[in-house]
């Protein structure tokens, strides 16, 4: 470091350009991290697989996957379902993030809190809500029936519509939070400038906006999507015979048969579904825009020479055009009808359809939740509406088990722990992948967000197998290092969002004024950044206390989690008792994420 003068006067330290192993330090203990906890296991996993009962090699285990239908048939139903839940999630999804990113920021602080209730908000809790909405005797055929549309129940749980209706419930947030970070990033005056040039308001949004917001809705799509893929909890919970997922066969192979090897063939047949959709992704648009970044001008000067990117371009190009056709085939039509200030009501009423669209998706999202706490004051020995007399009872029997006391304070411990661990090895590998450019940073990402890609259910087997061998099954210190894996993506792609908006020449203007990086970074990047960091935090903290795959397996009935020991209860018996639990969680979660 040398001064630099003006006149005689030192104006700030000018700072020489280290080599790049010192500029990439940073990243070394999370690709560590995951190599040892995440890479090294699942490849473990997937070894067993060709090795037959006598660790020799053999194909007997995918001679088995083959030959029995009935594991392609569960397959087949894993993808259709996965398929389903993305495409309502997206389509739901995008009126929300479009209303979130266009309206003013009051509003959309207000708004978004709604739309992240369902994310802070644990699975078994919103799936136990819809278990009251959607029941024989829930609030929606009570409904239904004291309004004289059906004159008995309809069947609206435990089938593929209930399955729909609580996958996308639960996994949607992903989307419109992915497409979010993507449109707030798209400058509003381009629209402006296409109507200065003729353009109507259903082209400019179809040409412009709708391109430029498309690495977002990708990218939610795929979160949704894989994510899916290795979900097993709504379906067990509100899905019938019919609807078994690829996750539930691994868990029977691992946990009633220990069938190993077989649960590693069926492992690889989920990983490699995940990974052609994740290739055929990163070929159209690019794998960084999962940090919420736009690769639409980059990908486009590629798709020359890239067949996937071709064709998806020249498909996207047509279904574009004729989506503006459409809009431009109303329009005329409502300004033959209306034409005296056909533009500007034009614009009021597509306003405010978005609105009643937007908030009709977010009541969707919102509203399941409080219908949880009035079945836990019921009377009812199972769970019924309406809601029979009042009492504590349920409350009670929660707060006097020991278990269910032990559980939480241990889910709290361990979030906390996990969290804060995720922090400190996740927020120095935002900083480098954000500012640095680095030989091999795109490999770097895509290996800290894989256990975003990698079915959650082969992590957890894999981690399982590892800790048996080591022996920190049912120990806390278990949970905390596993939920670590799971959290620390987030907490990466939440602060490179952060970073790619943050002004750099704040940090200029501190070295220029004197102060070293240390102190810059300390006194101007981490404050200004800090509704960031405290957000990463969360999306760690909410991760490891609503997880449930690890624990599954990981707790061996000894360190056992509230979303654990609520699960274990779920399927022996739907008392109140477990919404008792679920208000509580909901009551803290939401006390947490307010305060």
């Amino acid at each position: 470091m040398s001064a630099v003068t003006d006149a005689g006067n030192e104006i700030g330290p000018v700072y020489r350009r280290r080599p790049v192993w010192v500029a990439a330090w940073p990243l070394l203990p999370i690709l560590i991290y995951l190599g040892i906890l995440f890479l090294y296991p699942v490849i473990q996993l997937l070894w067993l697989s060709i090795l037959d009962d006598a660790g020799s090699f053999s194909d007997v285990h995918y001679t088995k996957l083959v030959q029995r239908v009935t594991y392609v048939k569960v397959l087949g139903i894993t993808f259709r379902i996965a398929a389903w839940t993305t495409l309502f999630s997206v389509i739901a999804a995008y009126p929300v993030a479009y209303l979130l990113a266009t309206t003013t920021e009051r509003r959309r602080n207000n708004l978004i809190l709604w739309v992240l209730m369902p994310f802070w908000t644990s699975f078994l809790v919103r799936t136990f809500a819809w278990i009251v909405l959607l029941g024989r005797n829930g609030t929606i055929n009570t409904w239904l029936q004291d309004l004289g549309l059906t004159d008995a129940p309809v069947r609206l749980i435990y089938n593929f519509a209930g399955v729909m209706i609580g996958m996308v419930h639960a996994l949607m947030p992903l989307a419109v939070l992915t497409m979010l970070a993507v449109m707030q990033t798209i400058d509003p005056n381009l629209r402006k400038a296409a109507a200065t040039l003729g353009g109507r308001g259903g082209q400019s949004f179809w040409r412009i906006y709708f391109p430029l917001s498309l690495p977002g809705v990708a990218a939610g799509g795929l979160l949704v999507f894989i994510t899916a893929l290795g979900f097993f909890i709504t379906p067990a919970l509100l899905g019938s015979g019919r609807e078994i997922l690829i996750a539930q066969v691994i868990i029977e192979q691992v946990e009633e048969l220990l069938n190993w090897g077989f649960a590693g063939s069926v492992a690889v047949l989920l990983l490699a579904t995940a990974l052609v959709v994740f290739y055929v992704y990163d070929r159209m648009l690019g794998m960084s825009t999962l940090a919420g970044s736009s690769q639409v001008a980059e990908k486009s000067a590629g798709a020359s020479v890239n067949p996937i990117g071709r064709l998806s371009s020249w498909m996207g190009g047509y279904l574009i055009s004729a989506a503006g056709w459409v809009c431009d085939l109303f329009s005329v039509t409502f300004e033959r009808i209306r034409p005296s200030r056909a533009d500007r009501q034009q614009r009021g009423a597509s306003r405010a359809v978005l609105w009643v669209v937007a908030l009709a998706v977010i009541v969707y999202l919102a509203a399941p939740s409080f219908f949880v706490v009035p079945v836990s004051f019921s009377e009812n020995q199972f769970i019924e509406w309406p809601v029979k007399g009042f009492t504590l009872h349920w409350y009670d029997m929660f707060l006097s088990s020991d278990i269910y006391i032990g559980a939480m304070i241990r889910s709290f411990v361990v979030g906390i722990i996990a969290a804060t661990l995720s922090m400190l090895i996740g927020v120095p590998a935002a900083f480098v992948l954000a500012r640095q450019r680095l030989l091999g940073r795109t490999a770097a990402l895509a290996f800290i967000l894989s256990p975003l890609i990698v079915p959650r259910i082969i992590i957890a087997i894999a981690i399982f197998y590892l800790y048996a061998k080591i022996g920190l099954v049912g120990t806390s210190l278990g949970l905390v290092l596993g939920h670590t894996v799971l959290c620390v993506p987030f907490v990466v792609v939440t602060v490179m969002a952060v970073l790619k908006n943050y002004d750099d020449r704040f940090d200029h203007a501190a070295w220029t004024l004197g102060a070293s990086k240390i102190q810059t970074l300390r006194y101007i990047t981490l404050p200004l950044i800090r509704p960031g960091l405290i957000a990463a935090f969360l999306f760690a903290f909410v991760t490891s206390f609503d997880e449930l795959t690890i624990a599954l397996f990981i707790s061996g009935g000894v360190a056992t989690t509230l979303p654990k020991q609520m699960w274990t209860d779920a399927l022996l018996k739907v008392s109140p008792t477990v919404l008792a639990v679920s208000t509580v969680v909901l009551i803290l979660i939401t006390a947490v994420i307010l305060l």
